[in-house]
């Protein structure tokens, strides 16, 4: 018998393009064997359905379960999971807490470092710290140069930014903070980049690590960013040369993390692999990326599997959780 599936995408996020086209792949391969109803949030939160404005009631009425494809600002925040566990909907992904947990950084942070998460060393400066000059002069007394300068609450490394040295600092905070009010600084951590998904109840074990990935992103780029992300320039191998020490250090922490931030059906953990100083965990994605520039999708082959089969184990996990 067919399913009865909504899959919401979009939203009012910056990552509002990558969100339709993670819900695009969603519903291309659902409606191979569902009933699939597609809803965009549109950038100023409203529900939309057939090219008219709805209410999340009325598209949840007598539908099976939600696909939660949207990513950052309410999709990903405990928002959007607020509004389905007050209509009553199965959906995947986090609940609401854990959603607006892991979409904060410093707290996610935290939660590494109290299960044992390696993670660079951060801290937190907010726009009233004082006038900008200070607020740089204090980084540059306690962070080696350079440094990483994060929005505490974005995801798809959207508005990440790399300060080389004092003047640079002094103009990424300025511009930075015209957006945002609080930002995250971190260690900057050269090394190999790294990622690994994890999906919830998979081949028999409470959470199943998948096979680390390698990112070696262009030559001109510092760092993974948004346009190494999207732009298809970096390559993505999996599995990834990693030793057996650093596989399994990778796939525990994974492990660790899905779990310590009580998220649920599958995420995505990034990391740094330093050649001396080992692995660092960077952040944790609660609905990580889905579209076929994905890493997520990229890592099912490798483990014998597809995007079939773990849309339909996602969605069979979110009905058994209501």
């Amino acid at each position: 018998m067919k399913k009865k599936i909504v899959v919401i995408r979009g939203g009012p996020s910056n990552e509002h393009e990558v969100s339709m086209k993670t819900g695009r792949s969603v519903i291309d391969e659902l409606s191979k064997e569902n009933d699939v109803l597609d809803v965009v949030v549109d950038r100023s939160g409203i529900w939309v359905s057939g090219g008219s404005e709805t209410s999340p009631e009325k598209v949840c009425a007598n539908s099976d379960c939600v696909f939660n494809a949207m990513h950052g600002e309410y999709g990903e925040d405990g928002k959007v999971q607020r509004i389905l566990e007050n209509v009553g909907v199965p959906f995947t992904g986090p609940q609401k807490a854990s959603a607006a947990i892991s979409m904060n950084k410093k707290l996610t942070k935290d939660i590494y470092q109290k299960f044992g998460i390696k993670t660079p060393i951060y801290k937190v400066v907010k726009k009233t710290d004082g006038d900008v000059h200070t607020i740089a002069i204090d980084i540059f007394r306690s962070f080696p140069m350079p440094v990483v300068i994060k929005p505490i609450a974005s995801g798809s490394s959207v508005g990440v930014s790399i300060a080389r040295d004092y003047k640079s600092l002094v103009e990424t905070l300025i511009s930075m903070f015209i957006q945002f009010d609080n930002l995250l600084i971190e260690e900057y951590i050269s090394g190999k980049e790294a990622t690994v998904g994890v999906i919830d109840k998979f081949r028999d074990q409470k959470i199943y690590a998948m096979l680390p990935v390698e990112i070696k992103i262009p030559q001109e780029k510092y760092f993974f960013d948004y346009e190494a992300k999207y732009s298809g320039k970096s390559e993505e191998i999996c599995p990834g040369n990693f030793n057996n020490d650093e596989k399994e250090v990778l796939q525990r922490y994974s492990i660790l993390a899905h779990d310590s931030l009580g998220l649920r059906h599958y995420s995505r953990t990034d990391f740094i692999i330093h050649p001396r100083r080992g692995i660092y965990a960077l952040e944790t994605n609660s609905l990580p990326g889905l579209t076929k520039e994905s890493l997520f999708p990229k890592s099912l082959p490798p483990i014998g599997s597809n995007y079939k089969e773990f849309l339909d184990h996602v969605i069979e996990l979110a009905m058994r959780d209501l």
